[in-house]
């Protein structure tokens, strides 16, 4: 996959992540949304991403449930050390439009990766569109 290009994920895996290949300095994957809305923080985004980002951040709020609204603890670094976010494959309409997302990676410079799995980790939180899990390989 191309920087900037979400293909269709695969029948046979039934999760799916966009991530960072390089871990972060807690030690763990940050994802597309985390990535971008770093540039953001960091005042990096060009107004046009700036409006992007903000549209469709509210979009991604309205569109599915916040797993921390449903358990405040589901991040939680120490209950849940690497706790990620993975979309459900079915969940199209919400990686569709994670294209937006890899484009303003990508124009700045910064690579993230598709990961597909069937089994990413243990389950802490579970939705009709997503799972976070606590990922079975956790750096110490």
């Amino acid at each position: 996959m191309k920087i900037g290009e979400a293909k269709a994920p695969s029948d046979e895996a039934p999760y799916v992540r966009f991530q960072s290949p390089i871990r972060n300095q807690r030690g763990y994957f940050t994802g597309v949304f985390g990535l971008v809305n770093l540039l953001a923080r960091n005042g990096k985004l060009p107004p046009e991403q700036e409006r992007f980002r903000r549209a469709n951040n509210d979009w991604y709020n309205a569109a599915y449930p916040d797993p921390s609204t449903a358990d405040p603890t589901v991040y939680d670094h120490k209950l849940h050390p690497g706790a990620a976010a993975w979309f459900k494959s079915t969940s199209q309409h919400l990686i569709a439009r994670v294209d937006g997302y890899l484009e303003i990676l990508a124009a700045h410079g910064i690579e993230c990766r598709m990961i597909q799995s069937s089994n990413p980790g243990r389950i802490v939180y579970e939705d009709e569109h997503q799972i976070v899990v606590v990922p079975h390989e956790n750096p110490t």
